[in-house]
């Protein structure tokens, strides 16, 4: 008797097993469909959710959509269709915080392919139609006059400084292959590099990259042909202009840095100190991409062969110089420079 009692609690005991995995199979094979909630309107976001989730106040959503003339709607090829202002609103909402897909769903109340299209038709966009806002040194608000002076008044011992040189390493996730290539011996991390100069009203005047991370910042000058832009920077008796960077771009006729060795004299060494004190302006300006937008510092989702990284970190990049003309920053305050409008800044005319 006890032996059939035992055999009949294991019977019922598979039953039930059998019948949970049916559950599951079914579950799996037929989902319910997901409930998304209403779509986003900005008209019912607060003043501080918005700057929260957008990094741009809600009186300047608006007038920022309308500087960066982004379309009344995308549409996809699967035939999804964004408002301009949605896909504004997606694009900086994946880059203020490292969120998935999924956690942005019911706040947007759209699927997540719908989101990523989304992100990648407006990020496209907005690269394709500005970039030359960071590669050109073109530009009507740039006045190498006004900012060298401006430097000097803050401690330089040069007259003729404009801007600020530096390169930055952008770490990413370990690549499948290739590694070498993107390793950065000195880093010690797997990157993309960038090359920046910074004006002193706190605008990145330019943006070259990116690079593979074993390279030298130097090889990144020789490749940004920035030594040619700068050819044109000269004052009206015909003394150049110049960048200031750090010891590996080396000293040329537009470009000079730190005075290099073990034993420097005392002015030397009072040089180094002070010019140091205004390069460090080209760091505020990295650190500002990345306060504001930390999923270009989120390493392990930031994969260069699936997703481009770096057109992710120069529409980034031109966001924050967007942010700048709004609000000012931080290198602008300490050189007591006023950026351009947004508008002068995004169509490069006078308004």
């Amino acid at each position: 008797m006890n032996v059939m009692q035992l055999d009949d609690s294991s019977s019922e005991g598979s039953s039930s097993s059998d019948e949970d995995l049916d559950f599951l199979f079914l579950e799996a094979a037929f989902p319910e469909p997901r409930l998304l909630g209403p779509r986003l309107n900005m008209e019912d976001i607060s003043e501080i959710d918005c700057e929260q989730m957008f990094r741009f106040q809600k009186q300047d959503m608006d007038r920022l959509l309308e500087a960066l003339q982004i379309p009344d709607s995308y549409a996809s090829h699967q035939g999804s269709v964004f408002t301009g202002m949605e896909s504004l609103m997606i694009l900086l909402r994946r880059l203020s915080y490292p969120n998935r897909w999924c956690d942005l769903v019911p706040i947007f109340g759209r699927t997540e392919p719908e989101l990523s299209m989304a992100f990648d038709m407006i990020t496209n966009d907005l690269y394709t139609r500005f970039s030359p806002r960071l590669t050109s040194l073109d530009l009507v608000w740039l006045n190498p006059g006004l900012f060298s002076d401006a430097i000097h008044r803050k401690g330089a011992l040069l007259e003729q400084v404009w801007g600020f040189i530096d390169g930055t390493a952008r770490p990413t996730a370990r690549p499948i292959c290739h590694q070498r290539i993107m390793y950065s011996g000195h880093k010690q991390v797997h990157c993309l590099k960038f090359q920046s100069v910074m004006a002193p009203n706190g605008i990145i005047a330019h943006l070259f990259g990116p690079i593979e991370g074993r390279r030298h910042d130097a090889f990144m000058l020789g490749e940004s042909n920035l030594l040619l832009l700068l050819e044109r920077m000269v004052k009206p008796n015909g003394d150049p202009y110049v960048v200031y960077g750090d010891p590996a771009y080396g000293i040329t006729r537009h470009i000079i840095s730190p005075f290099r060795g073990a034993h420097l004299t005392r002015p030397q060494q009072l040089f180094n100190a002070e010019m140091s004190k205004c390069r460090i302006c080209v760091e505020w300006g990295f650190g500002k991409i990345l306060q504001y937008f930390t999923y270009l510092d989120f390493q392990r989702n930031l994969k260069v062969l699936l997703q481009p990284v770096a057109k992710y970190y120069l529409v980034g990049a031109l966001l924050i110089n967007c942010h700048t003309c709004l609000y000012g920053s931080l290198t602008g305050t300490y050189f007591d420079l006023e950026p351009p409008s947004l508008e002068t800044y995004l169509s490069n005319l006078y308004f």
